[in-house]
């Protein structure tokens, strides 16, 4: 076995590595989509899969598998894992339709765009979350036979 086998480094590398593999899943498809490279959808937030879920829940499964799934450790990297999830397709998506609709109403009082928009793509749909929520857990599983 590795030295990160069993470690808190395990879980750091599961959980960036499912994040990576998400925001990297979003440039591929748009590139299939658009037909053209955007290097800043890697950057983004909102959008299939969701990394956010992605990472807190490699990080749950990750610390599942190393202390236990009856731990306190993994208990409190599942709640957290919860909560994040919750808030990206709850809070952050309420935001996102907020902004869109005052992004709408500027630009009809002032009957142009504006160069400033607000951002609208912030949360994630629940199917979003739930994906990133599948692609952690194989991503976690994944890291800790492997690595």
């Amino acid at each position: 076995m590795s030295q990160i086998h069993n470690t808190g480094y395990e879980i750091l590398v599961a959980a960036f590595s499912a994040a990576f593999i998400a925001q990297s899943a979003k440039v591929l498809a748009y590139i299939i989509i658009h037909k053209s490279i955007n290097f800043k959808i890697f950057t983004t937030t909102g959008g299939m899969p969701s990394s956010h879920s992605a990472f807190v829940i490699a990080m749950a499964t990750s610390t599942g598998l190393i202390d236990g799934f009856s731990s306190t450790t993994f208990a409190l990297a599942m709640g957290i894992a919860l909560v994040v999830m919750y808030d990206a397709a709850g809070l952050r998506r309420a935001a996102g339709k907020m902004a869109a609709t005052l992004n709408k109403i500027v630009a009809h009082v002032y009957e142009a765009p504006t160069s400033e928009k607000l951002k609208e793509l912030l949360g994630h749909t629940p199917v979003e979350v739930f994906v990133g929520a599948i692609l952690g857990i194989f991503v976690g599983l994944f890291v800790h036979k492997y690595f």
